[in-house]
């Protein structure tokens, strides 16, 4: 096993990504329904005249759960990691772009983390 880093390998590295991206869009998710945050975001999706916004959130919910399950049974990986791009890139454009580029110290709600989890999807996806 080449190992290029001191101390773990490019499959243990990829393996470690895919279940931290799990772990961020699954517990993205199941905030947002522990918190009762759904009504919100559905407020917010009819505010930019998404169709069917109750579905709309729900499909989203519940495909950031099922997607988060399939990465760490690295199971319909590809599909998974195009699906979060599509729930990334669409949130981009109707939030995050807005705001700028930057989330932290230098702004509120930019579109870096947005594009950092589709570089790390994209990788994943790639493996």
């Amino acid at each position: 096993m080449q190992r290029s880093f001191p101390f773990i390998s490019l499959p243990v590295t990829l393996t470690a990504l895919r279940i931290s991206l799990a772990i961020v869009f699954l517990a993205h998710a199941i905030v947002r329904i522990a918190n009762h945050t759904i009504p919100q975001f559905v407020l917010f999706m009819e505010s930019k005249h998404i169709p069917l916004p109750l579905v709309t959130v729900w499909a989203i919910t519940v495909f950031e759960i099922a997607a988060s399950i399939c990465l760490i049974l690295k199971r319909y990986v590809k599909i998974a990691c195009m699906g979060l791009i599509l729930i990334l890139a669409v949130g981009i454009i109707l939030i995050h772009a807005s705001l700028g580029w930057f989330v932290g110290e230098h702004g509120t709600g930019g579109c870096e983390y947005s594009f950092i989890l589709i570089v790390a999807l994209l990788v994943v996806a790639a493996e």
